[in-house]
Parts: structure tokens; C-alpha cells; sequence
């Protein structure tokens, strides 16, 4: 095994993965994050992406491949040994936000911070900074049950970025949110990373929410994409967010796509 180069500071190798019904998720994906790097992964339903950051973030092992995170084989570390390093240096963001329901929301942004040994009164003063940044700290003394579905996925982000993390995972982070709130939060989300120094890699289905990001990698069926123009989808509210105009896919409106080498 080779380390990644220097410059990146995670880099996933051949990855190839299976689903526990054994469906295909990953076939080959191959890509390198350099260190503070805002990555969006973006993509279809289905396409791969949150296999890629399950896989990256040490939460799920690859059956094929490698994944290296500053210089360390993710994929040769046993489960106690990712758990640490998921503890220590990643933060994570589900698309559906999970609160602890007996802790306040002070208590469960602050919460990563305590497990890992911070005090209780520096814990509570970095997770209201958060809050603050993200425009939830007025009900930091509020119980998860109170809250409305987008203010509970504010927090959840919030508990993501109290300890600083070296890689930020965010799994379709916004995806609870209404447009414009979701922008709001998305910009609030990369300037913070970028302000600290974490690098993100950022999961999300089309390219307005990837238009913030430093660079992007796109996914179809667990491969790595060079071009992916999908027709639009026409309903009530006419093109779905994100689709290409009309005529993109350079036939008559099919999908074309064209595989990295």
C-alpha cells in the first residue's frame, strides 16, 4: 500500500461496495480531497453518493479498494480503531436530523465536545457560538420535541461543527430545508468550514446546492462521471430543481453521460 500524495488529506482508491442484499453501490470510484477542500459529491437518487461518504468516513469497510485519511488505511482499521478516528477527526450530517430527546439543544450541540473530555461550561459556550451562527441559539434551552423539523437539522449541523472537525461529512445536509433556508444554511455551512480549516465533503442531488462547493465529482450508478446531463422532470411546479434545460443532453433531451477514466 501507498500513501495518498501529501496534498490530499483523504483519498479513496478503486472503491468498490455492496449493498447487504449484495446490489451494487460502488464500482470503482476512485477520487483524492485536498485539505480544506469543499468536495460536493452530486448525483442521481441512488447513484452512490452516501455509500462514498459511509465508506470514506470509516463507517462502513469497502470489499474492494483503499481509503487513506492523513496518512492512516482507513480500510485496514478494525471497527474500535474507526470508531476513535470518527470521534476524534470527522463529523457527520444525516439528511434526517437525530437528537438525544432528554438533552436540551445547547446540550446535544455541546454533546460531542463533553464525550471527548471538554468541560461543561466550554462545551456550553463553543455549542451557543454555533447555534448563533445558524440562527437557532434562541432556543438553546429547548427540548428536541419543540423544535420544528428545520430547526432540528440547524442543530444537528451546529453538533457537527462544535468540535471542529478535520473532515466534515454532510449527507444531503439540507435536504429538511426549504430552498432559501437551505442556501442560508449551506452558505452558513462552507464559510464556517472554510473560516476553521475542515474540509467537507458534501453529498447533494443537484448542482445549485453544489455551487458553493470548490470543486465537484459526480456519481451514476457507483462510478464516477465526467458529464451527467439527466433530462427534467416535469410536474405541476414544472423542472425539477436542478435538472438540465431541455435539449442539454445533446439528443433530443436523453441522458448522456460519459465514464473518468
Amino acid at each position: 500500500m501507498v500513501a495518498p500524495p501529501d496534498n490530499d488529506v483523504l483519498r479513496a482508491s478503486a472503491l468498490h461496495f455492496q449493498h447487504h442484499d449484495g446490489s451494487p453501490a460502488l464500482q470503482g470510484v476512485s477520487l483524492g480531497v485536498r485539505e480544506g477542500e469543499v468536495l460536493a459529491v452530486t448525483g442521481p437518487r441512488g447513484s452512490g453518493k452516501t455509500s462514498l461518504l459511509r465508506c470514506l468516513a470509516g463507517l462502513d469497510r469497502p470489499q474492494r479498494g483503499e481509503v487513506w485519511f492523513d496518512g492512516v488505511a482507513v480500510h485496514t482499521l478494525g471497527t474500535l480503531a474507526r470508531a476513535r478516528l470518527r470521534r476524534h477527526r470527522f463529523g457527520w450530517i444525516d439528511p434526517v436530523p437525530v437528537l438525544v430527546p432528554e438533552l436540551t439543544v445547547w446540550e446535544n450541540a455541546a454533546l460531542p465536545l463533553m464525550l471527548r473530555g471538554t468541560g461543561r461550561r466550554r462545551a456550553r459556550r463553543a455549542a451557543l457560538e454555533w447555534l448563533e451562527r445558524l440562527d437557532v441559539d434562541g432556543r438553546a434551552r429547548s427540548r428536541p420535541h419543540e423544535l420544528r423539523h428545520s430547526e432540528r437539522q440547524r442543530v444537528c449541523i451546529a453538533r457537527a461543527l462544535t468540535v471542529v472537525p478535520s473532515v466534515l461529512f454532510a449527507d444531503e445536509p439540507t435536504a429538511p430545508l426549504h430552498r432559501a433556508e437551505s442556501a442560508q444554511v449551506l452558505r452558513t455551512l462552507t464559510a464556517a468550514a472554510r473560516s476553521h480549516g475542515v474540509t467537507v465533503v458534501l453529498a447533494c442531488a443537484g448542482p445549485r446546492r453544489a455551487g458553493l462547493a470548490d470543486r465537484t465529482v459526480t456519481l451514476l450508478d457507483g462510478r464516477r462521471v465526467r458529464t451527467l446531463h439527466l433530462p427534467p422532470v416535469a410536474g405541476p411546479a414544472g423542472p425539477a430543481e436542478g435538472a438540465e434545460p431541455a435539449g442539454s443532453a445533446g439528443t433530443e433531451g436523453r441522458p448522456a453521460c460519459s465514464l473518468s477514466a
